[in-house]
C-alpha cells in the first residue's frame, strides 16, 4: 500500500472538493499520495425539490458508498452530518477530522434587516431546505416565511443576491472553508448552544471498506479522537431517534478542560412543530445519549 496510489471517492461541488483536497493534502503530509474521482449523488442530481420530499437516508451519500463498495475507490470523504448512522454493510467510518466552526450561519440581504429578534425584517422569506433550520428559525421568529432553497453555497448566496430570498442559512464551516466574501450582506453568527446544529456538523468523516485493512491504517493516522468521542454522542442522539436529514433534530456536544461532556440538543416533531431543547453535562459519555433522548420524548 505505500507505493499505491489512494483514490478518493468525493462529490464535485466546490465545498466537496476543498474536503477532497484537505484529506489530499493531510494523506501527503504523512507521504501517501492520492487522487479524486468525482462522484455525481442523486442530492446532487435532483435540485428542484426539498429534502423532505425525497425518499429514504443518504441523499449526498448512495452512490459514493456504491463505488467503495465496488472497490473503484479506497476511501470516501463525507460531510459527516449528511453520513446516515448506520454504514451500509461492508463499509465503516474509519476516522474523522478535525472539527471546524459548527455553528450554522444567517446570512441577511442588507435592505431586508430590521432592529427585531435576528435582524430578519417582519415577515422576511428565509431559505432554507433543512427541517432542523426551518424549525429553530420560527421558533425565533414565528412571524418569518420558509421557502426551500436548493443548490451549492455559491448559487445559494446569488439566489440570496438576485432577491429570491431576504435571508438564507448556511453551516459556517462551509463558509469559512470555501473563503467566500459575504461583505454585501448582514451576517448572524448563531450561538450552536442556542440555535442548535446538526449532529457533527463542521467535522468530515472518511468511509472505507470494513476489510481494506491497509487503508485503514493509513486513515487511522488522520483520526481525531476527541472530535469522535463528541461526534459518537450527537450522532448516537440520531440513530436513537431513528433520524436522518428530514428530522427536525439538533444535537451539539462540547467536552471542558476538565473532562466534562455538555450536550445541546433541540427537537420538534415536524418543521412546523414547537421546538424542545434541553441540556445536559456529564462525566463520561455511557448512557449519556441514551438520557438525553428520554427528555427529548417526555412530554
Amino acid at each position: 500500500m505505500e507505493n499505491q496510489k489512494l483514490i478518493i471517492g468525493t462529490r464535485g461541488s466546490k465545498l466537496a472538493l476543498w474536503q477532497a483536497h484537505f484529506t489530499q493534502q493531510q494523506l501527503s503530509e504523512i507521504g501517501v499520495d492520492s487522487e479524486l474521482k468525482i462522484i455525481k449523488t442523486r442530492g446532487d442530481q435532483i435540485q428542484h425539490i426539498g429534502f423532505s420530499k425525497m425518499e429514504g437516508k443518504g441523499f449526498f451519500t448512495k452512490e459514493i458508498e456504491d463505488a467503495l463498495l465496488r472497490g473503484d475507490v479506497h476511501l470516501a470523504v463525507h460531510s459527516m452530518k449528511d453520513l446516515p448512522t448506520h454504514s451500509p454493510e461492508g463499509l465503516c467510518i474509519t476516522a474523522v477530522s478535525y472539527r471546524a466552526n459548527p455553528s450554522d450561519t444567517l446570512i441577511i440581504r442588507k435592505d431586508a434587516t430590521s432592529s427585531l429578534v435576528l435582524k430578519i425584517k417582519e415577515g422576511g422569506i428565509v431559505g432554507t431546505s433543512s427541517a432542523r433550520r426551518k424549525a429553530q428559525i420560527l421558533d425565533f421568529r414565528p412571524d418569518v416565511q420558509i421557502k426551500d432553497i436548493r443548490g451549492n453555497v455559491p448559487t445559494r448566496l446569488k439566489k440570496l443576491e438576485d432577491g429570491q430570498f431576504d435571508a438564507i442559512l448556511l453551516a459556517a464551516a462551509g463558509l469559512e472553508r470555501l473563503e467566500l466574501d459575504l461583505s454585501g450582506f448582514e451576517i448572524i453568527r448563531l450561538n450552536p448552544k442556542e440555535f442548535v446544529p446538526a449532529p457533527a456538523q463542521g467535522v468530515l468523516a472518511f468511509q472505507t471498506q470494513k476489510n481494506d485493512l491497509p487503508t485503514r491504517r493509513i486513515l487511522k493516522k488522520l483520526h481525531q479522537t476527541e472530535v469522535a468521542s463528541c461526534t459518537n454522542v450527537e450522532r448516537k442522539i440520531l440513530n436513537l431517534l431513528d433520524g436522518g436529514c428530514q428530522m427536525p433534530l439538533g444535537a451539539y456536544c462540547e467536552k471542558d478542560s476538565m473532562g466534562y461532556y455538555h450536550v445541546w440538543a433541540a427537537k420538534a416533531d415536524e418543521w412546523n412543530a414547537p421546538v424542545i431543547k434541553i441540556k445536559i453535562s456529564s462525566g463520561t459519555t455511557f448512557q449519556l445519549a441514551e438520557n438525553i433522548v428520554e427528555k427529548l420524548l417526555t412530554p
